[in-house]
């Protein structure tokens, strides 16, 4: 074996001469395995961020991952979303849920006003206080860490943390002072990486928000892969890559025990606007909630 293979056999599952219908299979094995987390997608095709989602749709879509995941994680506490947390628990599911968070204060105040109500209704395991704030620049570190410290003094027995990229935690380490607990988003994909080494480099990301933490715990809030849409340097989006960076992640947190969220559920076509073609296809599950690797 060459340096290159041996590199690697550390990197990814050794896929050579299975077929896309092989392929399909172990999807399905790790799927039904059940995975620690899932990203939920709530929009329906021609809704987006802003629309009020009903408890139907919600509803439905709860009820089609339910059996494939212990976790879900949420990304805001109202036009509908206050709801995912507390149909999840019904489910026996816990919950990540998050309070977004962008440049207007008066919507910031009522997303984490919503979250602390949530966490004393029961229906929050762990809280997010914010989702990539810093890397989209919507406010200061001060800013932030007013709105993290303020939650952290009103949510009781209940690890408060952020959501960023993994890079963030390092270039802001007030920011990994204040949380509880580290959430971090490890997106090989987005740094143009190729498949075939797209999984060390997510254990590296991993390991810098392990240092970064100094010993906290840390969670991947994110990750994924889309199935078709435009590259992004060595990054290739395709339907048999998505299967291997779902199956190959699945794999590498079974094994060393990681807590990790699978981004998304379902395909938005709505994130076309902010994330370009690929952004519609990042679901296990399409728009029309079918599932799509089979």
């Amino acid at each position: 074996m060459s340096r290159s293979e041996k590199f690697l056999a550390l990197a990814s599952i050794d896929y050579e001469g299975k077929s896309l219908e092989d392929l399909q299979a172990l999807f399905s094995k790790f799927l039904t395995k059940g995975m620690h987390g899932l990203c939920f997608s709530p929009y329906e095709e021609g809704q987006q961020p802003g629309d009020q989602l009903s408890e139907a749709q919600i509803r439905r879509r709860m009820e089609i991952i339910a059996p494939y995941t212990k976790w879900v994680r949420s990304f805001s506490t109202t036009e509908g979303n206050e709801l995912i947390p507390k149909i999840a628990k019904e489910y026996g599911i816990k919950t990540l849920v998050g309070a977004w968070l962008g440049d207007d204060n008066e919507i910031n105040q009522k997303e984490v006003t919503n979250l602390i109500k949530l966490c004393e209704e029961g229906c929050v395991d762990i809280a997010a206080v914010g989702n990539e704030v810093l890397y989209r620049g919507d406010l200061t570190e001060e800013q932030l860490l007013d709105f993290i410290n303020d939650a952290k003094s009103k949510i009781k027995d209940i690890p408060v943390g952020y959501v960023d990229a993994y890079y963030e935690f390092v270039d802001h380490p007030r920011i990994s002072e204040a949380c509880d607990i580290i959430l971090a988003n490890c997106y090989p994909f987005w740094e143009g990486c190729d498949l075939d080494y797209s999984l060390l480099y997510m254990k590296d990301m991993y390991h810098r928000a392990l240092r970064a933490g100094k010993g906290k715990k840390v969670i991947i809030s994110e990750t994924g892969w889309p199935s078709q849409g435009t590259n992004l340097e060595g990054a290739f989006p395709s339907y048999e890559n998505a299967i291997k960076h779902f199956i190959n992640t699945q794999k590498w947190v079974e094994e060393d025990g990681i807590e990790l969220f699978y981004f998304s559920s379902f395909d938005e076509s709505w994130k076309v606007g902010a994330e370009g073609d690929v952004g519609a296809y990042w679901g296990i599950w399409d728009k029309d909630e079918v599932f799509k690797y089979e």
